[in-house]
């Protein structure tokens, strides 16, 4: 009879451990997808990405539910993911001769401009789009972000102004105001 109710016993605790799963995926998921986008800047891989950090924290799920910050903890594994994912790409990129004709001057807000924004972020290394999107499409502290990346602040602030800079320099005059 024991064996029964134990049996019964684990069925509750895993449905348990899967909704709680479940709820915080529904709360996140459409923000990690958002984030590996803008970092890998395609919709696809972006999915793969986010499926990618949800399976990982799944898997460890019952260590990490309780006393762990699960939006860092979902962030650090995003872009630890992009990063490795960064890696294994870069040994099959081709590399062109000329940059790609610069996009027409957009006036601001538009779908154009977010596209043409898209298109400079991904041209910047990954680290440096890491720092931008972690501090300006998700809104972190330096210190937030510096937590995520696994470096110093001092360092998250030397790569936001440098890819800030590289940014500009990519978009051009017509769209600094």
């Amino acid at each position: 009879m024991t064996a029964i109710h134990t049996g019964v016993g684990r069925r509750r605790g895993r449905v348990s451990h899967d909704e709680e799963f479940t709820a915080f995926v529904e709360s996140v998921g459409t923000r990690l997808r958002r984030s590996a986008y803008l970092m890998c800047r395609d919709w696809h891989l972006a999915q793969d990405l986010t499926q990618h950090t949800l399976a990982k924290m799944y898997s460890v799920w019952d260590r990490i539910r309780t006393g762990t910050n699960l939006e860092a903890y979902s962030r650090r594994v995003l872009m630890n993911a992009v990063f490795d994912q960064q890696r294994r790409r870069s040994r099959t990129e081709v590399v062109l001769a000329d940059l790609p004709d610069q996009p027409e001057r957009t006036p601001p807000g538009t779908p154009e401009l977010r596209l043409a924004l898209v298109d400079a972020l991904a041209r910047l290394a990954v680290e440096e789009r890491a720092v931008l999107v972690l501090r300006h499409a998700e809104d972190h502290s330096v210190e937030t972000v510096a937590a995520i990346l696994g470096v110093s602040a001092s360092v998250v602030k030397m790569r936001t102004a440098r890819a800030l800079s590289r940014l500009r320099t990519l978009l051009g005059e017509e769209f600094r105001t």
